[in-house]
């Protein structure tokens, strides 16, 4: 393939003494002309080349205005670039070095040495441009890496929150629910798109901590006892600790250890595992402070934790489990909001509410089809709950 040069002269004769010059080349090399530095801009810019030759002193806008310009785009900027000279001040050599020229090369120039810089400069330009493409090339495949391994993150993210829900056989697709229900409460909130997509990914991991609670609690049927309550309300602390805990300090094998050095595995450095660590541990913290398992109140518990706990309430009310029904939209919508001011942060209940239809149609989209997703009164009437009489909802659903 031919280099092209493009070769700017405002002297028709130094241009005809160029091009029988450089004329031995013609099967190498494909040479153009311009006469000004305003056309040969407008050459640059039209068609690709691989090596400019400009004489300096031009009238109006010189070379040392077409070097600038050169070197100031960047579709051009890694172009090499000869400058010619009639002049004999020692000067100008220097400043168009500095000013990023290849070479100077004085008027009369001998033909083999033009010849002769000129590939010079070819062959650097060819090496240049390997090495771009191979750069390309690698950004290309580091990019390509990283979102293979940024999908992976977060299906295993995604993955984790679903293991919670194998321990606690009947919750279906809860935790899909309240990611996506999350991340529209986010949105109606007015926050930032970020921050939408982070309470996505990370609120399906509120109950991973269950995954620490012993079946004969989990999966209790009836009552809790107060003893057996204390246990389940571990869970909070347990998921933060499985998501926050330092890995790095575990006794694991050298190679892996050595992998597991990098900042991106420090405690909580990671943001993603952050905000999942902090909704595990504060999700059934309550506005009032009477919550678990700091008692925090009002906004000292994190904004992800009030969206969190709204979307949950919701969900685990308007479905069935083995020690409760599926409650009519009418008495969940009722009972939510007897806890506005109380459980739930009352400004964030307020835009859940007006925008319900939102989350009505994620309870449609993404429900269990199961036989358990609406549980009749017979059916209901044969299961023993032991439950009295003045136990609050809430506190059947583990609120």
């Amino acid at each position: 393939m031919q280099s092209r040069i493009l070769i700017v002269d405002d002297e028709p004769n130094i241009l005809n003494s160029l091009t029988r010059s450089l004329h031995c080349m013609s099967k190498n090399w494909s040479v153009h002309y311009s006469l000004s530095v305003d056309e040969a801009k407008e050459m640059l810019k039209s068609a690709k080349f691989d090596l400019v030759i400009s004489d300096i002193s031009m009238p109006g806008k010189d070379g040392f205005d077409l070097l600038a310009h050169i070197r100031r785009e960047e579709a051009t900027k890694d172009i090499p670039v000869l400058m010619l000279s009639g002049l004999s001040d020692r000067g100008l050599k220097g400043k168009a070095l500095d000013m990023g020229a290849s070479d100077l090369l004085h008027k009369p120039f001998d033909r083999e040495e033009l010849i002769a810089r000129i590939n010079s400069m070819l062959r650097l330009k060819e090496y240049q441009d390997k090495i771009s493409a191979q750069k390309v090339l690698l950004e290309q495949e580091v990019k390509e890496r990283t979102k293979e391994l940024e999908r992976t993150r977060l299906e295993l993210i995604w993955r984790l929150g679903k293991a919670a829900e194998y321990r606690d056989t009947d919750t279906g697709n809860h935790v899909v629910r309240v990611g996506y229900s999350s991340r529209a409460l986010a949105q109606c909130l007015g926050m930032s798109e970020d921050f939408a997509e982070k309470i996505f990914l990370t609120s399906p991991m509120h109950d991973i901590g269950k995954i620490g609670i012993p079946d004969h609690i989990l999966l209790k049927r009836g009552k809790l006892t107060d003893e057996e309550w204390e246990i389940m309300k571990q869970h909070c602390k347990i998921g933060a600790n499985i998501l926050e805990e330092d890995i790095t300090k575990f006794q694991l094998s050298q190679d892996v250890g050595k992998a597991l050095s990098s900042e991106c595995f420090k405690k909580t450095s990671n943001p993603l595992i952050r905000m999942a660590a902090g909704i595990a541990l504060s999700h059934h913290e309550r506005w009032d402070g009477s919550g678990y398992p700091n008692k925090l109140a009002k906004e000292e518990i994190p904004l992800e934790s009030r969206i969190v706990s709204i979307v949950d309430v919701y969900d685990s009310l308007c479905s069935a489990r083995p020690y409760k029904p599926s409650y009519p939209e009418e008495k969940v919508l009722m009972i939510m909001e007897d806890e506005k001011g109380s459980h739930f942060d009352p400004e964030i209940f307020n835009f859940f509410s007006k925008s319900i239809d939102i989350f009505k149609g994620i309870q449609n989209k993404y429900s269990d089809n199961s036989q358990q997703s609406v549980m009749t009164s017979s059916s209901t009437s044969e299961m023993n709950f032991d439950i009295e009489p003045n136990d609050s909802v809430l506190s059947l659903c583990g609120f």
